[in-house]
């Protein structure tokens, strides 16, 4: 395994971190005062001015839509990507100024690999110009849904209809003023084998029948102008030719989707680990307490050296990730696949932790970036399968290895 970055690779990660430096940081704090006081009330969300600008920066200087995968033209495999999300994950805003935000990112890397012609043109296209936003429904209130074949929620053919049923909740940016669609997965036939039941629908918000009840705070904050929302369907009538790729391949489509996203999302929480430890680093050699500066009172030297190897061991294991999936596909790379989605949220975690407590008091407001940081690794324990599930995962490929029955 050669983890060296490709000149492609390169080339993008000095270029991105140059514009977060220049555009971005220094004017991190204008955007959440312009995104204003924190509301339940999504229709009055607004997205900031500057984010328009900084969009239209980064399509100028080409770092836009780096997430698509190498059969498209100009994608990018998972091994050059990667350092490119890792430098993304510094701040919460980044993905979006890029284009590369979940789970519009999943959604495209849907559409672009299952889609039709006609859903290309009418939803794709749209959303690789940034000019709308999406949605994907598929955890339910009513059941665990860390195992998707509990599933409730329906999307029954009617001749050339399909009508939806259900309700949806953790809808991750269904709030956002410019989220135009969703995609539904639902079942079609409970009767079919266990993964040939479900399938996935393009749904617009605007369809009879798709109602946002609430939107659900997490760690007391609402996450605008993304949020996370409840949304009922009731009776939803939509054409036949909204269904992606067919009955009953709500699952294959699935499979296919969370690979990439995992390897997105954990290399997101490695730049939020890397920019809680420079942080830390900065405010325990600027502090000072009982005459010493923080780095050199308690066991802080060992926090720092324990941050420091923990995100370097947690980057390689996710780079292998990465290289399997760009050599041997998704199958190959399962385990490595949930093991980075264990470890990397939980190293994250621990780091950031560890800068909020260098900071004190200040690491628990939003004078920094921290809590923030830390709500993202935290949920991220949970989001695209909880812990449990992809340990009980890790166990059943190792005895699968080991040969045991």
């Amino acid at each position: 395994m050669d983890f060296s970055l490709s000149p492609t690779a390169q080339s993008l990660s000095h270029k991105i971190q140059a514009f977060l430096d220049q555009h971005v940081l220094p004017q991190e704090a204008l955007y959440y005062q312009q995104l204003g006081a924190d509301n339940p009330n999504w229709r009055e969300w607004k997205v900031p001015a500057i984010m328009e600008t900084w969009k239209t920066k980064a399509r100028e200087a080409g770092l836009w839509n780096l997430f698509l995968p190498p059969h498209d033209s100009g994608g990018l495999s998972n091994c050059d990507y990667a350092p490119l999300a890792e430098i993304m994950g510094h701040t919460p805003i980044a993905p979006e100024i890029f284009n590369c935000n979940a789970p519009d990112t999943g959604n495209m890397e849907v559409i672009l690999k299952y889609g039709s012609a006609e859903q290309k043109e009418r939803w794709l296209k749209p959303l690789l110009e940034g000019r709308i936003r999406s949605v994907f429904f598929m955890t339910e209130p009513g059941v665990a849904s860390s195992d998707a074949t509990n599933m409730q929620a329906t999307c029954r053919v009617e001749g050339s209809d399909i009508i939806l049923n259900g309700r949806k909740w953790w809808s991750s940016g269904v709030g956002h003023p410019a989220c135009k669609f969703g995609i539904f997965m639902g079942v079609t036939d409970p009767n079919a084998p266990r993964h040939q039941r479900h399938s996935m629908v393009l749904v617009p918000l605007d369809a009879p029948g798709v109602k946002i009840e609430r939107m659900l705070p997490v760690f007391h904050s609402y996450d605008a102008p993304y949020g996370h929302g409840e949304v009922s369907f009731t009776n939803v009538r939509l054409p036949l030719g909204m269904m992606i790729a067919g009955p009953g391949r709500g699952f294959e489509i699935a499979q296919g989707r969370l690979g990439p996203g995992r390897i997105h999302h954990c290399m997101r929480a490695i730049g939020a680990a890397e920019r809680a430890l420079h942080l830390l680093c900065r405010r325990a050699s600027e502090r000072v307490a009982f005459g010493k500066p923080l780095v050199e009172l308690g066991g802080n030297r060992d926090i720092i050296a324990e941050a420091r190897m923990r995100i370097d061991m947690a980057r390689l294991l996710t780079h292998k990730a990465a290289w399997l999936m760009d050599t041997v596909g998704v199958q190959g790379a399962m385990s490595e696949i949930s093991q980075i989605k264990v470890v990397v949220p939980n190293v994250a975690q621990d780091v950031i932790d560890q800068a909020i407590q260098i900071h004190g008091g200040a690491g628990l407001s939003d004078d920094f970036p921290l809590a923030a940081l830390y709500a993202y690794a935290r949920v991220l324990r949970i989001a695209d399968g909880p812990d449990e599930v992809h340990r009980n995962l890790i166990a059943k490929l190792e005895w699968k290895r080991q040969g045991l029955a």
